[in-house]
């Protein structure tokens, strides 16, 4: 999978790379921001066994 990944992306090696990074940093903004809070809201606490 990264292979075909690595080969669809244009420019040499190291715009590669770039573009990558970008791309793994979009992805976690979007979980982070928008998909971590709308997760959260369908889980229910659990009670902590620490401290008490």
């Amino acid at each position: 999978m990264y292979a075909a990944l690595w080969r669809a992306l244009p420019g040499p090696a190291w715009l590669r790379i770039i573009l990558l990074t970008l791309a793994v940093a979009a992805v976690l903004y979007g979980l982070f921001f928008h998909v971590f809070p709308w997760v959260s809201q369908f889980l229910t606490p659990t009670d902590s066994t620490i401290g008490g």
